[in-house]
């Protein structure tokens, strides 16, 4: 029988690591190996083989060790009962296909556990740049080579000296809409949503910014987890929580900070946007 303390839920976050891990290096090597299998989904997304084997491997793992908890995968149609349970995995074996099919390193595997629609648990591996984060209610963590250091978000407290994060295949004329509107100099492009975070919680960016609508719960539940444990924040455009209980989609954008920018950014961003939300 596992432990279900929210102050720990350490085996939660070993098993979580263990399998991130044993799914990262399988879809590196089939990634280094050339035969993806790409396919489209849903119209215009890509997926491999890669995504759909990692994703069975952490779901099998996470039933085997948690049989009682509610799951997600991103390549998996979700049970209409599991949205609301009080216990939810959600999983993205790979974020950032599109960059993984490319060859390039920015790509994650993610797993996050909601205990009453709130990220507790988060692990993002990304098995090419041999660096893990991780995040429980004890604290946040990130992992390079050996080297293991606690997070924490930086102290910058004005929009107009933030750097920036944004996506690297999806960026879109937006980022310079909100670059000039908070005076931002400073911007970084790379793939996954969590390796964004990431970057936040480690005190190398501070804020990223979404406005479209195309993210879904699995590609924030583990990186807030890590993000917030950190010290960040996250919320739609309109500066309200995400909702873990009612849809899998985010409709309202996203807006990632270190928290101390965060109030400033949406009440300039949300009248910019609000045609989209």
């Amino acid at each position: 029988m596992v432990a279900h303390d929210d102050q720990t839920l350490e085996q939660e976050l070993q098993v979580a690591l263990a399998l991130a891990n044993k799914a990262g290096a399988e879809a590196w090597r089939i990634q280094k190996g050339g035969k993806l299998g790409v396919e489209l989904k849903d119209g215009d997304e890509p997926v491999t083989v890669a995504d759909r084997l990692a994703s069975e491997m952490i779901v099998a793992g996470l039933t085997e060790a948690f049989p009682s908890d509610q799951l997600i995968s991103e390549e998996l149609t979700p049970a209409e009962s599991a949205l609301g349970s009080q216990r939810l995995w959600l999983i993205d074996p790979i974020d950032g296909t599109k960059d993984f099919i490319i060859g390039s390193d920015g790509f994650a595997v993610m797993i996050g556990l909601c205990i009453d629609g709130r990220p507790k648990v988060g692990v993002v591996h990304m098995p090419a740049q041999d660096r893990t984060y991780w995040a429980t209610p004890k604290g946040a963590f990130v992992k390079v080579g050996d080297n293991i250091s606690p997070l924490q978000v930086s102290n910058i407290a004005s929009s107009t000296e933030a750097r920036l994060v944004a996506s690297k295949s999806h960026r879109s004329d937006h980022v310079d809409r909100i670059k000039a509107e908070l005076g931002i100099k400073d911007e970084l492009n790379i793939a996954s949503v969590g390796a964004k975070l990431g970057l936040i919680a480690m005190a190398v960016r501070d804020l990223y910014v979404n406005p479209a609508s195309k993210t879904k719960a699995w590609d924030t539940c583990g990186p807030e987890a890590i993000l917030v444990r950190a010290g960040g924040k996250l919320t739609d455009l309109l500066g309200r929580p995400i909702d873990y209980t009612r849809e899998l989609k985010h409709q309202h954008g996203l807006v990632a900070s270190n928290g101390l920018i965060h109030d400033d950014v949406v009440a300039r961003l949300a009248p910019m946007f609000q045609h989209l939300i």
